[in-house]
């Protein structure tokens, strides 16, 4: 995953705790840490967390697309990825597979003024992860050679066909760089760059960029968790001290843009199936003091039902199911964005119209002071969520360190957002919005330019073409690099494993309710915090074919108001709380959760009681989120990622099985669903009796209990739903969608296999893990390490009680489809003649060690007691299945995939573009693809 931001743009606000009951006092609120400078001037941020016995490691180079020069954009990322293969000494590849191996995740992020690299490893790894983090920051260059640079770009072009080429609105963000900053600015160009300039970059351009800016005096490094800082400090000496410390980096200065006139530009998106519109004004850099207040301004103009634009593009008007404005602020120059996505058909100068009445009732209006008391309320309770793991608190302190130039700059943030007054938000919605000159981006379904907004001009984009060779682009990493080793005084050989930690399961408490609702929790006092939901059996799984997305949209509407509160008094009463409930329909269960700070638990359990007990129906609602649906279901058609999901599921289950549809449903059976479908669904099954509570964080037993009894829901029987099993009526068979046009073809290959209560479940799960678990994974090295045809493969399997399918799968460039398939059906088919002992040995202690993360934060608590009640586990589930895996045996892991992984009864489903793809796929030797639509149909052939 990259990261474009490191921050969610609100995640400060003043923090306040109860110094007895019914009383507030202000209380500063600070991430704890200890700093000092290396002598190379690294400097180095240490934070304590011994809750968990695991350690984060941050390391942000002060370095991205901003410090580029024109005609080599989207180095920084380049760079970012060339880092993770080669250095002095560690061996070739070993960050992206040892990592995973040792129980740890790691990944990278380059974005416009920075460039982060992190690891969260169990602590026994804590000096491996120093020995391969600092040999990457110091010792990388002269591992780099020309093959293996030529290797990683069709890595990265993969990354940006995937996010970029082959997505809807996916050039947008080009567009408005190109139109918003003047030719030659550090953010005129986009942050993975252009395909050309990728292409044209040489190892010496490699090198220089390094020299420059890969420096121990242009970094920061955080180590946050269960550490010694005493004994850190000395370690960090001895891995990083070496480090040179490069030449001067000028910090950059803020650069804002005025724009001389507004921009108007159009683009016909072959991808898009809905029109969209954004406005984008030139604001302030990140950290400037009218920061705060153009954040507060984006939530009051459309972030709830009483924000004039929600009100008249959404409710009034009805031209789009949802609007956004915020402000996006990085180093040297901000923005302020409007974004709306528009309903199927919606001409866009209708939304442009709405939003001049939006802004035209929010100052005749003014700012009702209840609303910033409610944003201000939110953004407390965001402000502990943003630092609730170590990771996220390494996030926090590195950016803030090297940006803002204070560790601990979290303080200020929340500060400087709680004095935000309502003279402030006016006076910079006067300054940066109302009258400014702006750039604004029609982006239209192709073959509908009446759509854009009268008077655009279309926009200049590069699309790179297919090219059907794939030989043209194949490459590989060639030998490893010839040079003279770096002289350390200090050893850089890799050291062993410190002592191994323990795992220790959470403590959960249990009770039954008079009604049969299953209650469980576990306490945790880290932070002012408690997560809760009720969950219900049933969910998708409850819905009938022909309105299949009934679950979903009852999901939607239980928060629009209760029998006592508009669906606008329902949305304040949360947000005055600093809460977030939320109901969603899965599969096979409907959630209604909720969030809060823990002084706020009773009153938000009460809304929460209120929503579940007393739905309000609101016709008006229903209509809206109906229409929204609809909207949504019609985007996911420009998608090729989703209608391979969408399909697959369908060949699995088949037509007569619900699981064989998604839980939004379909474009028809949406159509046939009413008001009264809903009503239906809640009287069969909203009851306790399918019920059960899970609650985590600082709130005990007693305390969840005396809510619980006030509890009046009364228990009805409910008939849980059942499908016949479907046959495997597809095997062998290999389906073809074409999206004409795809720069990547979606493969999915899979059969349904194993139910999530089938007591082989663990050993199955285990047994994939060297296929097709993460970046350690076959799949993922061969395909992306090793070839270079896409950005990432996997296989899984998903845990529901149903049976599910064995998936795996990839999104390949266009023209390495067939080479792609080959390597995929060669590697399952071979997977357990080529399983080893010593691959027994590496899933063990990548399975075993990865579980010292399992229950770090709050929300992974919850989900563990989540698979306790739905899939009958006992409380210590996690140590009987540690035993499951350490007494497997080699025959215990072909056994599984032979029997869960049989590649001869698979089926095969590309999504790709047929004029190029087809004729290619032919040559698998799995006989002429069964050709689809987009629905799963089969075609006339």
């Amino acid at each position: 995953m990259k990261l474009t931001h490191i921050l969610s743009l609100f995640i400060a606000a003043a923090v306040f705790s109860c110094s007895a009951p019914g009383s507030m006092e202000k209380k500063e609120f600070k991430i704890e840490y200890e700093k000092f400078t290396l002598d190379n001037g690294l400097e180095v941020v240490l934070h304590e967390d011994h809750s968990d016995p695991i350690v984060a490691v941050a390391t942000l180079m002060h370095v991205g697309s901003n410090r580029e020069k024109p005609g080599r954009t989207g180095f920084a990322h380049f760079f970012e990825h060339m880092s993770f293969n080669d250095s002095e000494n560690v061996p070739r590849g070993a960050n992206r597979k040892l990592i995973p191996e040792w129980g740890g995740s790691r990944n990278g992020g380059t974005w416009s003024d920075g460039t982060i690299y992190y690891e969260v490893v169990p602590k026994d790894a804590f000096d491996k992860i120093l020995w391969i983090d600092s040999d990457r920051f110091g010792y990388m260059i002269n591992t780099v050679t020309d093959d293996a640079l030529e290797a990683e770009k069709q890595v990265v072009k993969n990354e940006k066909r995937q996010r970029v080429d082959n997505a809807p609105y996916g050039y947008t963000d080009e567009v408005i760089r190109k139109n918003l900053y003047p030719e030659g600015h550090p953010y005129s160009w986009t942050v993975i760059g252009s395909l050309p300039d990728l292409q044209a970059a040489t190892l010496d351009d490699v090198k220089e960029f390094y020299e420059q800016y890969y420096g121990a005096g242009n970094a920061t490094l955080v180590i946050a968790g269960d550490i010694d800082p005493v004994e850190t400090k000395e370690k960090v000496k001895q891995w990083f001290g070496e480090i040179r410390k490069g030449p001067e980096v000028e910090k950059p200065q803020p650069m804002p843009v005025t724009l001389e006139s507004t921009k108007s530009l159009y683009f016909e998106d072959e991808f898009a199936k809905l029109p969209e519109l954004r406005m984008v004004y030139p604001t302030v850099e990140d950290y400037n003091e009218d920061m705060y207040a153009l954040n507060v301004l984006g939530q009051l103009l459309s972030g709830s039902k009483k924000a004039p634009l929600y009100q008249i593009i959404v409710e009034e008007s009805k031209l789009a199911p949802n609007v956004s404005t915020y402000q996006f602020s990085n180093e040297m120059a901000g923005e302020f964005i409007f974004r709306v996505r528009a309903n199927a058909g919606v001409d866009l100068d209708s939304v442009k119209l709405a939003i001049e009445q939006g802004l035209d009732r929010f100052e005749n209006n003014g700012i009702d002071e209840n609303d910033l008391k409610r944003i201000k309320a939110e953004l407390e309770t965001n402000l502990y969520q943003g630092v609730s793991t170590v990771l996220n608190k390494a996030f926090q302190l590195v950016t803030d360190n090297e940006f803002g130039g204070d560790p601990s700059y979290i303080t200020q943030t929340a500060l400087k957002t709680q004095a935000v007054t309502s003279d402030d938000v006016m006076r910079v919605y006067n300054k940066y919005i109302k009258g400014q000159n702006f750039v604004m981006t029609s982006f239209v379904p192709a073959g509908q330019s009446e759509l854009m907004v009268d008077g655009a001009k279309e926009a200049e984009v590069y699309i790179e073409e297919i090219v059907a060779n794939v030989e043209s682009e194949n490459v590989t990493r060639g030998e490893v690099a010839e040079y003279e080793k770096t002289a350390t005084e200090f050893d850089r050989s890799e050291p062993e494993f410190g002592e191994l930690p323990l795992l220790k399961s959470p403590e959960v408490w249990s009770s039954y309710l008079d009604n049969g609702m299953q209650v469980f929790g576990i306490e945790n006092n880290e932070l002012p915090l408690v997560y809760f939901d009720i969950t219900l059996k049933g969910g998708h799984y409850h819905d009938s074919i022909d309105k299949s997305g009934v679950a979903f949209l009852l999901s939607d509407l239980l928060t629009e108001g209760t029998q006592t509160k508009t669906p606008a008094e329902l949305e304040e009463a949360i947000g005055l709380l600093g809460a977030s409930i939320n109901v969603n329909a899965g599969r096979e269960e409907i959630t209604i959760s909720a969030s809060c700070l823990a002084r706020n638990f009773e009153e938000t359990f009460e809304l929460v009681k209120e929503i579940i007990l007393e739905p309000r129906w609101d016709e008006k609602e229903y209509d809206r989120l109906k229409q929204s649906l609809i909207t949504r279901l019609k985007g996911r058609e420009a998608s090729p990622t989703a209608i391979a999901s969408t399909v697959f599921d369908k060949l699995m289950y088949g037509e007569d099985h619900i699981l064989g549809y998604s839980t939004l449903g379909t474009l028809e059976s949406v159509e046939n669903i009413s008001m009264s479908d809903l009503k239906s669904y809640y009287a069969a099954n909203f009851s306790p009796s399918v019920a059960s509570f899970h609650v985590a964080g600082n709130v005990s037993q007693d305390e969840v209990m005396d809510q619980l009894d006030d509890f009046n829901w009364a228990s009805t029987d409910v008939q849980i739903a059942s499908y016949e099993a479907p046959e495997i009526a597809n095997a062998g068979n290999i389906y073809f969608i074409d999206f004409p046009g795809a720069k990547q073809s979606v493969i999915y290959i899979g059969q349904l296999a194993i139910s999530g209560v089938n007591s082989e479940y663990n050993e199955m799960t285990y047994a994939n893990e060297k296929l097709g678990g993460g970046s350690s994974g076959e799949l993922f090295q061969t395909l992306r390490i090793e070839k270079g045809y896409t950005y990432g493969a996997y296989s899984f399997v998903r845990q529901t009680t149903e049976k599910s399918p064995f998936v795996a799968t990839s999104s390949v460039r266009a023209n390495a489809t067939l080479p792609s398939l080959e390597i995929m059906k060669s590697m399952i088919a071979n997977y357990a003649d080529n399983f080893t002992e010593e691959d027994v040995e590496v899933t063990k202690n990548k399975v075993l060690k990865a579980n010292t993360r399992a229950f770090e934060s709050l929300g992974s608590k919850l989900n563990m007691l989540h698979e306790i009640t739905k899939f009958g586990k006992s409380p210590k589930y996690m140590e009987k299945e540690q035993e499951e895996l350490t007494s497997m045996k080699l025959e215990d892991y072909k056994k599984m995939i032979n029997k869960y992984m049989d590649e001869s009864q698979m089926i095969y489903l590309i999504v790709g573009d047929g004029a190029t793809q087809l004729e290619e796929v032919k040559k698998l030797g799995m006989g002429d693809p069964i050709l689809l639509d987009i629905n799963g149909d089969p075609l006339t052939q």
